[in-house]
């Protein structure tokens, strides 16, 4: 038996089976995380209703219908790209200097990053401001490590329950957004109608509103979030944060013991000592002496490398399905979709994220206590090719109805109980598993953002393949157009 399954097995029995209770969850701080967590998804998925025809008004594709999905593949990917890219930085900076400097940077990116977004006219400005988002947001990881920090084996798979919540409720209002706010001219003549500037930009609007929540987190969490890396770790304080960098940038030698403001003191009364309770009464983390540097290379070992590469497979096909839903959802009929506009699928894909954030809430963390984390994700992950197959269903159908009837929706309803049922606890067990298996507490963050970086990567390869492999096999005609979906269908 693996130490990953022996860790699993031990949290079900110390919590199943001998009834321990549960400490309360920090409730006021995991709000303001969850805030914090809030803006990547609703940047990330706002422009899918509109990406499409955003593509389209720019001009990149020539006219080509059968172009789009590269290019919309593109700007999606672009943003888990960037993300990757910076997120291991951001998470070994934590290390450094603490969790909160790092963790307020991030959504005053991306409040600055959507605006720009919105305000493009051509192609390859969308690129640009899309991965700009994607770099600001790569702090994400440093807040599953604050998450860990904060919980003990009793409480930890209800926080992490609930942070695939935080993207499910963002990935709601995200396409709401996208899909209502977009083009606001045209569907409110009386009021957007009379402004000019809204014909010249017709997805300004979603874009603003991501950013205004966004701005909004960076606010909160300035004002309240409290820091919770222990002052014996921090080599650093906030005020010698960008003195670091800059002494770093010209080699200059730099005094470890910098004086520190109040966001340094630790949220934790016993913050101080050598772990956090994130595995429980027992920390699984190795006590070492406080005073001890572990090596970056410590934190490689077999169930985390194992562990990381099931969280970014898992990435890639996820996203793969989640870039598929609005390009399908919204191509013609004729060329192997459902022929839906920017509305229907922004409203479709909010509905269900909500009740996909409900379920996360109430189920998934029983779900991890109970059964543990690794037999939660084995059986969720099994039920997600049923997903894939929906698509050329789905389209089989609507070509012999000739349209969107009741068997079409029915198979649509499937895909959407499928994907709410498995996601949130599979991202829920995954977040549990990486903090059990991370070596040293005093690697934490470095942990998460190695796993974070693994699962952006993939997740930015996996809207351009799937786009691509979708326009290929309509271009080609490869199995009746219907090859992508065969072709991912084997991996689950």
């Amino acid at each position: 038996m693996t130490t990953l399954e022996r860790n699993a097995g031990e949290e079900t029995a110390g919590v199943g089976t001998h009834k321990v209770a549960r400490t309360p969850l920090p409730k006021l701080q995991l709000g303001i995380i969850f805030l914090t967590q809030i803006a990547e998804p609703i940047t990330a998925t706002v422009i899918y209703p509109f990406v499409n025809q955003f593509v389209r008004e720019t001009g990149i594709t020539g006219g080509d219908e059968t172009k789009i999905g590269y290019y919309a593949g593109l700007v999606e990917s672009t943003f888990f790209f960037s993300e990757a890219a910076t997120v291991f930085a951001w998470g070994w900076l934590s290390d450094q200097i603490g969790r909160k400097p790092v963790l307020i940077l991030g959504p005053l990116g991306l409040s600055m990053a959507m605006l720009g977004f919105g305000l493009s006219k051509t192609f390859w400005p969308l690129v640009f401001f899309r991965a700009m988002q994607g770099c600001f947001n790569g702090n994400i990881g440093v807040s599953k490590s604050v998450v860990a920090e904060i919980t003990d084996s009793t409480n930890i798979g209800d926080a992490y329950a609930l942070v695939p919540m935080m993207w499910v409720s963002g990935a709601t209002i995200g396409p709401m957004l996208g899909g209502v706010l977009s083009n606001p001219a045209a569907r409110w003549t009386e009021t957007f109608g009379k402004i000019p500037f809204f014909y010249q930009y017709p997805y300004f609007l979603p874009c603003a509103a991501a950013s205004s929540l966004a701005f909004l987190s960076f606010i909160v969490s300035s004002i309240a979030l409290k820091e919770t890396l222990p002052s014996t770790s921090r080599k650093l304080g906030f005020k010698g944060a960008w003195g670091w960098l800059v002494n770093k940038a010209l080699r200059i030698p730099v005094n470890s013991a910098l004086d520190e403001d109040d966001m340094t003191a630790a949220l934790l009364p016993n913050a101080d000592s050598i772990h956090y309770g994130t595995t429980g009464m027992e920390s699984a983390v190795p006590q070492v002496p406080a005073e001890a540097t572990p090596l970056l290379s410590d934190l490689f070992t077999p169930d985390y490398i194992t562990t990381v590469l099931n969280y970014g497979l898992f990435n890639f096909f996820d996203m793969a399905i989640s870039a598929l839903i609005p390009l399908v959802y919204s191509t013609p009929i004729g060329y192997g979709g459902l022929g839906m506009d920017p509305f229907r699928i922004g409203v479709l894909m909010g509905t269900f994220g909500m009740v996909n954030g409900l379920l996360s809430a109430f189920a998934t963390g029983p779900a991890i206590r109970r059964f543990g984390p690794t037999k939660v994700f084995q059986n969720a992950i099994l039920l997600l090719f049923v997903s894939v197959g929906a698509f050329p269903i789905a389209n089989m159908l609507a070509r012999q109805a000739g349209g969107i009837d009741a068997r079409v929706s029915c198979v649509i309803l499937t895909q959407f109980i499928i994907q709410t049922i498995a996601v949130s606890p599979c991202y829920a067990s995954m977040g549990v598993l990486v903090v059990q298996v991370c070596p040293n507490k005093l690697l934490l963050g470095s942990a998460n953002g190695g796993a974070q970086m693994v699962g952006s990567a993939s997740r930015a390869l996996a809207p351009f393949i799937a786009s691509s492999l979708f326009a290929v096999s309509i271009q080609r005609n490869w199995a009746g157009g219907y090859a992508v979906f065969y072709l991912f269908l084997p991996f689950w």
